[in-house]
């Protein structure tokens, strides 16, 4: 499912989830699993977007952003989710860490087509 490469987020305060990992050689259904879960975030309450890379080195980070911490619980206790996490332990990570952080400020720019810089959100 395709997203802006920087989240449209609220003003803060809000939460952001960082997940970092190092994959396995190999797909293994990865790819699939991972846009599923990306759809599937966008559907729980209190989410509010998300930002990913992954180099070629097999090295990635996630960050989605939720509106509270019982968003985030919830979202990690969504029965799809547990499964996708307890696959990525069997198979698809050799090193994995998730972080959780309260957003207190943010800020940035996005130009636009006339070359106006415009706060992002």
């Amino acid at each position: 499912m395709p997203h802006d490469p920087v989240a449209r987020l609220p003003e803060p305060p809000y939460y952001a989830v960082i997940f970092s990992s190092v994959r396995h050689e190999g797909d293994e259904g990865y790819a699939a699993m991972a846009s599923r879960m990306v759809a599937l975030a966008a559907q729980q309450p209190g989410y509010l977007g998300v930002e990913s890379v992954r180099g070629d080195d097999r090295f990635g980070i996630t960050v989605s952003y939720w509106q509270d911490e019982a968003s985030i619980q919830a979202w990690r206790e969504q029965a799809e989710h547990v499964i996708a996490r307890e696959l990525g332990k069997q198979k698809w990570y050799e090193v994995m860490a998730t972080r959780v952080c309260k957003v207190e400020r943010a800020y940035g720019f996005a130009r636009q087509a006339d070359g106006v810089l415009a706060p992002l959100r």
